[in-house]
């Protein structure tokens, strides 16, 4: 039995051998698979760690940790890297004077503080890992692994398909629960997640992934008609890439990655083994020349495509030109309702916009003179500064020149961003300032343009004369050699003639035929 994925059914909690999503700022996620080894054999004494520009955090701070939670930063000693590493023969050992026997006294005390695990004799660990300490400053949040966060945080092979874009794809190509779908250039990944769960209605309860090997027992979310992603990729080590991370996702069930040239070979599987065809009925090709690709996707011969319904079809593609040879071959193949669509979007902002000298020091505020007697105030006070210091008037003279605000105690400027700080803490700063929202200025997503098309059912002979023989048939049935009224108000209509104006017999109609 497989275990379920992230993507589909997260946990309450990061898991151990899970995958989790460092969120440091809006824009820079870091996904790491959380360990409770040293799998990358670094040699740190708190275990695994991972290291970024906003503190190092290891796991064991991280696992057991609910998803959204803010994780501070630990106090890792970087120095000691490699120290594993070098054991085993990477380089030289190094010692340091008055060992105490930890990992860090050198390499006498590392035979007595790590060992191989059990399920990855290559990755020693570490027995006794440190307690992390915590580092005065730096912290994440904690994120389950989504589409969407995936999106963000991916690492990049090529350009992606951000949500914005495939949000409304999934949308106009009717993708649901148990629907199957071919993606053509999968590239990083990014569609595959978003389609996989898109399409999720249980996990197959046969073998229906051509080399996912099931056991006996089924799923406890098993269903037979579970959807499927039938991703091609022609970059043969992205592909490879690309199908090692859907393993590692939990989602081999649901997405198969081929690699192959479907220019040349169409969208035939690796393995003709396999006893289930695709049976597409909605298809997402994001390739330079998809027009290539539409030759391979006919209702004739094997085709691919579901026979019964209508498919659906969506072209993503940077440049015009390919978009009008795409749309010419779309019509010379039969395909209707062509559209080409362009999309825009923008991320609005919405914050608490605070102005005013007692901001002066704080960070994501205005700290300019809200009012015209706080400038005036900052200037008297500046002025007074600068006649004290070119005149040297003795503090009687001061007191009598300058103005009653500044006439008071001379306060540095590094005191009273200090003052200002420690006012801070009983401050409700959301609920200070003015609510404002702003649109940011760029947004991160790959600007393409996306053609949809229709590609009606298979449609035979046979069909062609049962829709004839249902037309020239009519809706009216004969009963007892006359026409039967059509609707209740042409039987209410003849009820009310065969009375003949009585008004208890028409009334007595009317309720015989409400209740039938």
């Amino acid at each position: 039995m497989s275990n379920p994925s992230p993507f589909l059914q997260p946990s309450l909690a990061a898991c151990p051998d899970g995958l989790a999503v460092l969120h440091l700022k809006r824009d820079l996620l870091t996904p790491t698979v959380l360990r409770t080894y040293d799998d990358e054999q670094l040699g740190y004494a708190e275990g695994k760690v991972t290291t970024t520009r906003y503190g190092n955090y290891p796991h064991t701070t991280l696992i057991g940790q609910p998803w959204g939670s803010q994780i501070k930063a630990s106090l890792v000693d970087t120095g000691t890297r490699g120290r594993i590493g070098l054991h085993i023969g990477k380089g030289k050992k190094r010692k340091r004077e008055g060992s105490s026997g930890n990992l860090r006294d050198g390499p006498a005390a590392i035979d007595d503080c790590i060992e191989p695990v059990a399920e990855h004799p290559s990755s020693p660990v570490v027995k006794n890992p440190e307690a992390a300490i915590p580092a005065p400053s730096g912290f994440c949040h904690l994120l389950p692994p989504t589409p969407e966060i995936w999106t963000a945080s991916l690492p990049h092979r090529t350009q992606v398909v951000y949500t914005p874009d495939y949000s409304y794809i999934l949308q106009r190509l009717r993708v649901t629960p148990g629907t199957s779908v071919i993606e053509a250039g999968a590239g990083s990944g990014s569609f595959t997640h978003a389609a996989a769960r898109a399409v999720f209605n249980g996990y197959p309860t046969d073998n229906t992934r051509v080399d996912y090997d099931h056991s006996t027992q089924e799923h406890p979310m098993a269903s037979s008609r579970a959807g499927r992603v039938w991703s091609f990729e022609f970059h043969e080590q992205r592909a490879q890439k690309l199908d090692a991370e859907i393993q590692e996702h939990g989602l081999e069930s649901i997405v198969t990655v081929t690699h192959r040239d479907i220019y040349q070979d169409g969208f035939s599987l690796d393995r003709p083994s396999s006893n289930r065809s695709i049976n597409a009925s909605a298809v997402f090709l994001d390739l330079p020349a998809p027009w290539m690709a539409l030759r391979h996707l006919t209702r004739e011969f094997s085709s691919p495509l579901n026979p019964s319904v209508s498919v659906h079809l969506c072209t993503f593609s940077p440049c015009i030109e390919q978009v009008q040879r795409t749309v010419s071959d779309l019509r010379s193949l039969g395909w209707l309702e062509i559209e080409m669509v362009e999309l825009s979007a923008h991320r609005i902002e919405v914050r608490r916009d605070r102005v005013g000298l007692q901001e002066e020091g704080l960070r994501g505020v205005n700290a300019s003179p809200a009012t015209v007697e706080e400038a005036i105030g900052r200037l008297r006070e500046v002025e007074g500064r600068d006649r004290s210091y070119h005149h040297g008037m003795t503090s009687q003279s001061r007191a009598y020149d300058l103005a009653p605000e500044a006439a008071g105690e001379y306060v540095s400027k590094q005191q009273r961003l200090q003052n200002i700080r420690d006012a801070q803490t009983d401050r409700k700063l959301y609920k200070e300032g003015r609510l404002v929202h702003r649109s940011e200025p760029e947004l991160k997503t790959h600007t393409s343009y996306l053609v949809f098309a229709i590609l009606p059912r298979a449609w035979t002979d046979d069909d062609e004369r049962e829709a004839h023989a249902q037309l020239r048939a009519g809706p009216a049935k004969e009963v007892n050699g006359a026409n039967k009224p059509t609707s209740k108000r042409q039987m209410k209509r003849e009820a009310k003639e065969q009375a003949g104006g009585n008004k208890d017999v028409e009334m007595k109609n009317e309720q015989q035929l409400d209740d039938e």
